[in-house]
């Protein structure tokens, strides 16, 4: 494969679009935020990367709190609207018909969000054109319909869209969950190849209840958060 070789940049796709709520709910903003991602997992932590210029970085300053609230389809618009507009200028969330709530540590929830990460700024750190924030995930607000009977959470029904080079998009069909690569399949059997009968078992010196129910091994999983793990610079 030929490649063309440019200059360092930025270009990262497809990244997470997600909408982080910050000031207070009384007074909440959103900015739409593609820079942000988990960082560890115990304790379980998130980074914010925020320009300093934006409104929402004041807040952030200010409270020491923010929330990583996913979007879906039904959220582009809003989405796309809180990245090219500023809080400075009116109530974004107001005008996009979105409500928040408080969380457990105060800062505004995005209601119509499948799951949000409610964080507590533990660090600050000044990288450049951006103000990196980490934070530990003090809550994780989800959306009871996804959860099914037994407890696990369904992601795969949010309709969760993700960011790609200027463009949203939605995340399209599954390919494998994780650990697939390293499944064994079940042997299969031969065309015309029948399943050895109780005579056949006993006269090998068995008896057939001992025969296995399966051909294979059990499949081989991983662990994974709820059955599963737009340009930074446009937030305002």
């Amino acid at each position: 494969m030929s490649k063309a070789v440019w200059k360092g940049g930025t270009l990262m796709a497809p990244v997470p679009v997600m909408l982080a709520t910050c000031g207070t709910v009384e007074r909440p903003n959103a900015i739409t935020v593609g820079w942000t991602g988990i960082v560890n997992s115990d304790p379980p932590m998130a980074y914010l990367s925020v320009r300093k210029s934006r409104y929402s970085h004041g807040l952030i300053v200010e409270n020491g709190l923010f929330a990583l609230n996913l979007t879906t389809e039904r959220l582009a618009k809003a989405t796309d609207y809180c990245g090219v507009r500023s809080g400075r200028d009116g109530d974004k969330l107001a005008a996009c018909g979105l409500t928040v709530s408080k969380g457990k540590l105060g800062c505004p929830i995005l209601d119509q969000s499948p799951l949000s990460l409610e964080c507590r700024v533990t660090q600050r750190m000044e990288l450049g054109s951006h103000d990196l924030f980490l934070g530990v995930i003090e809550a994780v607000h989800v959306e009871e319909a996804l959860i099914d009977e037994g407890g696990r959470l369904q992601l795969e029904r949010a309709g969760l869209i993700a960011y790609s080079h200027g463009q949203y998009m939605t995340l399209g069909r599954t390919l494998g969950g994780f650990g697939f690569s390293v499944r064994k399949k079940p042997e299969r059997r031969q065309q015309g190849q029948k399943k050895p009968g109780r005579r056949a078992a006993q006269s090998a010196g068995k008896p057939a209840s001992a025969a296995p129910r399966g051909s294979g091994p059990r499949p081989h999983g991983g662990k994974g958060f709820g059955g599963k793990s737009p340009s930074g610079k446009r937030g305002r």
